[in-house]
């Protein structure tokens, strides 16, 4: 029984599930390039996520904190290889304990004191030895050494340290709001800096591949199905054929370059219908095949015309003009099709056509007899009388009706004669028009023709080939010609009508 058109295909259970199969792929594929892109930007940016404070002007130095980020850097840390740095670990931890010795006995204590002395030194051995270098932020020492210059008011980092911390400094200031700056301005930048394994191979470890390997197993998986399904509907495609079919998938099995993911998982969440991308397509494909069309053209006009010039120009042109006698082209079969194509269509045209265009040929014709007659028999005085336009419009159809009667009637008998196969007429033709090509090449081969018409033709063509190109790209550029194409699609008058169903 045949379907109704009005009447949809009705999914099946099997259909609901691939469907639903497809979006929940689609859905984790796109999970799966959320992590890749913050796997992969994670260290350049692992003091944001250490700190969580955005800088949207790194040269202000302003700084709008995100409380509400948790800190991921302990949990993620190790599966970069990322380990704190010995040097800024133990920087922080003795500037923790001074905290601890000042908060229980005071800044001005023996303890503090000699905590605060070993602390300038360590400030030193920070700038001198620079353990940022390492971890690629050289950039931060630099951020600390100039907040410790503008707090004292010292052109050395190391001097800043030692007024900062020195009694002078800390008796006539408060240690608290002092504490506020070292853990708010100094700590933080020592906190950055890391260190980070080696392997092997000389590369910096990294632990990420054990969370992309249950991904890239479930995408190959789906792609095992996705060929299984297709080989299902299409028994007479090839096993091989099948998988090349999903090679845009390929990108989601690559442990490297894994940004390009994006380019499957963009076509899943495409086909999964979860996200509509075909004006972005629509836009992005007419840009590029407008491109493709118009350096397509002028390749294939600058070929084109290169070809017939070479044609032209070869002294091989009479024996080419030779090769076109009847016997240079037969057909399989050996049939002259020159000669079948002309007995099929001349009768055709002769009998058919030519008496279904009387009463156009009887108007034509009448129309030009008058006129003829107006202007050459009738005196111009007469011209405008009523009685003698008639008459001379009567006579003028009647003349041109017998006149077409008569020419129809004599295509109607050579074109009856045409369509009856004549061998000997068809013999003497072709010998007509063998002898033409023949004679056509020798007067060629002895005479200056052949060389001047070569020079003139050639010439021609080169001249038609500039003004082609010329006139391309006068046409205006690719933004042009897609303002023009939505012209055409958007801004039609009126829709086109549709046939009735």
């Amino acid at each position: 029984m045949v379907r109704p058109r009005w009447q949809g295909l009705q999914a099946t259970a099997t259909d609901r599930f691939w469907r639903r199969w497809d979006k929940a792929l689609a859905l984790i594929a796109a999970a799966n390039l959320a992590w890749v892109v913050f796997d992969v930007t994670y260290v350049p940016l692992r003091s944001f996520w250490l700190q969580r404070t955005l800088y949207p002007l790194p040269t202000v130095g302003l700084g709008i904190p995100l409380p509400l980020l948790p800190d991921i850097t302990p949990i993620y840390d190790p599966v970069k290889g990322i380990e704190p740095h010995r040097d800024t670990k133990a920087y922080i931890h003795h500037f923790k304990e001074l905290e601890k010795v000042a908060q229980k006995q005071g800044i001005h204590s023996p303890a503090a004191r000699q905590l605060r002395l070993e602390m300038v030194v360590r400030n030193s051995q920070l700038i001198d030895e620079n353990p940022f270098v390492g971890s690629g932020n050289a950039g931060t020492l630099e951020k600390l050494k100039n907040r410790l210059r503008a707090r004292a008011g010292r052109d050395s980092p190391k001097q800043a340290a030692a007024h900062l911390l020195g009694d002078s400094y800390l008796s006539s200031n408060n240690w608290e709001q002092e504490l506020a700056f070292w853990k708010r301005s100094i700590l933080p930048l020592a906190a950055t800096n890391y260190w980070r394994g080696i392997n092997e191979n000389g590369l910096p470890i990294d632990h990420s591949w054990r969370i992309d390997t249950p991904f890239q197993i479930l995408f190959l998986i789906d792609i095992l199905l996705r060929t299984w399904r297709l080989k299902r509907r299409y028994p007479g495609i090839r096993w091989r054929d099948a998988l090349l079919r999903r090679w845009i998938d390929l990108p989601l099995l690559l442990p490297f370059w894994r940004l390009i993911r994006i380019v499957p998982v963009t076509e899943r969440l495409s086909t999964a219908q979860l996200i509509q991308l075909e004006p972005l397509r629509t836009v992005v494909s007419r840009a590029v095949v407008a491109v493709l069309a118009l350096e397509l053209f002028e390749v294939l006009t600058v070929r084109i015309l290169d070809a017939m010039q070479q044609l032209i120009r070869s002294p091989q042109l009479p024996q080419r003009i030779r090769n076109l006698r009847s016997h240079q082209s037969l057909n399989d079969s050996g049939e002259r099709e020159l000669a079948e194509l002309l007995r099929l269509w001349l009768p055709l045209l002769l009998t058919q056509v030519g008496p279904g265009m009387r009463p156009q040929l009887v108007a034509l014709f009448g129309h030009a007899l008058q006129r003829s007659l107006n202007d050459v028999m009738v005196p111009a005085p007469l011209r405008d009388l009523a009685p003698l336009q008639k008459a001379e419009t009567e006579f003028s159809r009647q003349l041109a009706g017998s006149m077409v009667d008569a020419l129809l009637g004599v295509s109607r008998s050579a074109g009856d004669r045409l369509g009856k196969r004549d061998l000997e007429m068809e013999d003497l033709s072709i010998e007509v028009l063998d002898r033409f090509w023949d004679e056509l090449a020798r007067t060629l081969e002895q005479g200056p023709v052949l060389d001047r018409s070569q020079e003139l033709v050639t010439a021609f063509l080169e001249e038609l080939k500039r003004a082609s190109l010329r006139q391309l790209r006068a046409q205006g550029g690719i933004n042009e010609l897609i303002i023009e194409l939505d012209g055409l699609n958007f801004s039609a008058e009126e829709p086109l009508p549709t046939d009735p169903a």
